[in-house]
């Protein structure tokens, strides 16, 4: 009984073996007949150009793979630059790239251009270009690859993409928003260097288009132009193109949304000039909202830029001296009212206290010119009356000459003291009246011609 389930067990083990080999057997004539079929399909849906043309084509070797290096010439269409963006330094646009080179290998007989469906461009040969300064790209697919192959009788084949890009571009902000930025786009090969790959643009500046035409919210387009160069890495020197552009700042919006503002609020902190000293909430409520709407201008000014940033830009510079003026008229008030409060509450002072101050800074004066002349009189005296006489008169010369710079330099000091000697505090405000306005303007001239001209 063991011996014939034994047996049983080697058949159907051997029955097993045998399915599973019909099936594998099986699967293997059905993908053959797959790719029969498939073949056979793609050979019905390429007509017989296309076919000659790609019969014996290796798309993995480059054109004149043995005769020096291919040419391939490249032109732009900027369909639209969407953000420049001050934080990051870059900017984003959606261009048409279109290059230009010729495959001897893909030469036919005719007068008239193929189109092709951009999914062919899997079966050719294509440069390996990148843009160097890119963070983000994107090829369009809605609703298909955005992608042309347009082959010539010549051989000569033309690729055209839609790409949008977000490229890296260095800006220097010292004069915002005044400035002016000049970014560029940069193409070179991956792979092929110099020997295998030359780029050049087809048409000098003009292979560069849509930039006439496109409009930007803050900035205007002043110039471009290109250029051709190499860029020079460890593995070898490979061919670049550069597209620079200059890009100037609309200042328009600036003066509306931050320089008027701030202008307005540093003529509000003068109308504290013409209030009464004795006014102390108003004064003070002028002087500490003018500062703290200032601040608050400041702070929004800043919040579309770099938060760490090393530049010094114009519109803090000039935030920075409406800030200094509000903040001036405030304490201005506070020396006012603190001198008023240690002088006597008339608006006139009398003129008997002008008068002994007078008299005191002459007694001053007075003792400094009698310590000079003692000094002097402690000179020897000569034996001789004669030259005792002369050396008098001498000695009389040079005491006056001698007293009078001291006392030339103590009227001076005297005088510059007397220039900060508060008489009256309620002239202060009249002071600042003229000061403050006449400071702002030539300021304000100084600030303007710096940073527009130079």
């Amino acid at each position: 009984m063991k011996e014939l389930q034994e047996l049983l067990k080697l058949d159907l083990t051997m029955c097993s073996l045998k399915c599973c080999s019909l099936r594998a057997f099986f699967l293997l004539v059905l993908c053959r007949s797959v790719q029969v079929s498939e073949a056979e399909g793609k050979g019905e849906i390429l007509p017989p150009t296309i076919q000659n043309i790609i019969k014996g084509y290796n798309k993995y070797l480059r054109p004149f793979f043995d005769n020096g290096p291919v040419s391939v010439g490249m032109s732009l269409d900027i369909a639209s630059i969407d953000t420049i963006s001050e934080i990051n330094m870059d900017y984003t646009a959606t261009i048409f790239l279109r290059q230009r080179w010729t495959d001897e290998r893909l030469c036919f007989d005719g007068n008239k251009s193929l189109s092709l469906d951009g999914r062919l461009v899997e079966m050719l040969w294509v440069p390996d270009t990148f843009i160097v300064d890119s963070k983000k790209s994107f090829l369009h697919d809605i609703t298909v690859e955005n992608r042309l192959i347009r082959i010539y009788p010549n051989g000569t084949v033309l690729y055209a993409i839609r790409i949008t890009t977000t490229v890296a571009c260095s800006m220097d902000l010292t004069k915002y928003p005044m400035d002016k930025q000049t970014c560029t786009l940069q193409l070179e090969s991956w792979g092929y260097n110099i020997n295998d790959v030359m780029f050049y643009w087809t048409r000098g500046n003009d292979s560069v288009r849509g930039l006439d035409t496109l409009q930007l919210a803050q900035y205007t387009v002043e110039d471009h132009f290109t250029s051709v160069s190499e860029a020079v890495y460890e593995t070898g020197r490979y061919p670049k193109l550069v597209f620079h552009f200059e890009l100037k700042r609309n200042i328009l919006y600036f003066i509306l949304e931050t320089y008027v503002p701030s202008i307005l609020l540093v003529v509000l902190s003068w109308v504290s000039f013409w209030i009464s000293q004795s006014s102390v909430p108003a004064r003070i409520c002028i002087g500490v909202t003018t500062v703290l709407t200032m601040t608050t201008l400041m702070m929004g000014a800043r919040t579309s830029l770099p938060n760490a940033n090393c530049f010094i830009k114009a519109i803090d510079v000039y935030l920075g001296i409406c800030f200094s003026f509000i903040f001036g008229a405030l304490l201005e008030y506070a020396v006012a009212h603190f001198c008023a409060l240690h002088r006597p509450s008339s608006k006139e002072i009398p003129k008997d206290e002008d008068e002994g101050t007078e008299e005191e800074r002459n007694g001053v004066l007075a003792a400094v010119a009698n310590s000079c002349s003692a000094s002097d009189n402690t000179n020897k005296i000569d034996s001789d009356k004669g030259s005792k006489t002369s050396i008098n008169g001498k000695k009389d010369r040079n005491k006056h000459g001698g007293c009078s710079s001291p006392m030339s330099i103590m009227k001076s000091l005297f005088c510059i003291f007397d220039c900060f000697h508060v008489k009256n505090p309620y002239h202060i405000d009249n002071y600042a009246r003229f000061s403050f306005p006449l400071s702002f303007i030539i300021i304000n001239v100084f600030y303007w011609v710096y940073y527009l001209y130079f």
